[in-house]
């Protein structure tokens, strides 16, 4: 009787094998070959499961995505019941940070991701839903009128302060403390008009 193979779990391997490849050398280091070499299994695997490198990034970004949403899910239940609007928005973006050993990998593969993405039209577009339920999210948080500018603010400020860490312009202290500079303004100023 031939094995039963679980084909996510096969795609989750090939996925952690491009991660690595791109948090090591980039997104340009990805290919079928180079994938497959990393995952250890055959070129001819890879494209059973994807049929192309878009397919390949796709999945790899959903499993990043998959991996924060746990941190940020762990982080806030550690708050409490009920945690403040501030703390909570703090707490949320924190846990996105490439501040650990695995946020940091992921952070790599996104921001290879996003670079590949800025090219490609149609892989960009299928990222825009889920960054416009984070802002909308976001904005909940924010008191006033202006709260979707803000809430665009705070995630541009996420966005930048991950590719300084990612860099290593930024140590963990300095990107927190960025942080809660400025969701102090955001708060203090949320029922100001301009």
């Amino acid at each position: 009787m031939p094995k039963k193979v679980d084909r996510h779990e096969r795609r989750t391997l090939i996925a952690a094998a491009l991660m690595r490849v791109a948090a090591r050398q980039g997104v340009e280091a990805v290919s079928l070959r180079h994938v497959a070499a990393e995952a250890g299994v055959s070129a001819g695997m890879v494209q059973h499961y994807f049929r192309t490198k878009d397919e390949m990034m796709a999945f790899a970004m959903t499993v990043v995505r998959e991996r924060s949403q746990a941190r940020v899910t762990d982080a806030i239940a550690r708050l409490g019941e009920d945690p403040a609007p501030r703390l909570l928005l703090r707490t949320m973006v924190a846990a996105l940070l490439p501040l650990s050993e695995e946020s940091l990998a992921d952070g790599r593969v996104a921001l290879a991701f996003l670079a590949y993405a800025a090219v490609r039209p149609d892989v960009a577009a299928g990222m825009r839903e889920g960054t416009d339920q984070l802002r909308a999210f976001v904005a909940g948080l924010i008191p006033g009128p202006r709260r979707d500018e803000y809430a665009a603010g705070v995630l541009a400020l996420m966005e930048g302060l991950g590719v300084h860490l990612l860099g290593g312009h930024y140590t963990a202290e300095q990107a927190l403390a960025a942080l809660d500079a400025h969701l102090d303004l955001v708060f203090a100023g949320g029922g100001t008009s301009r």
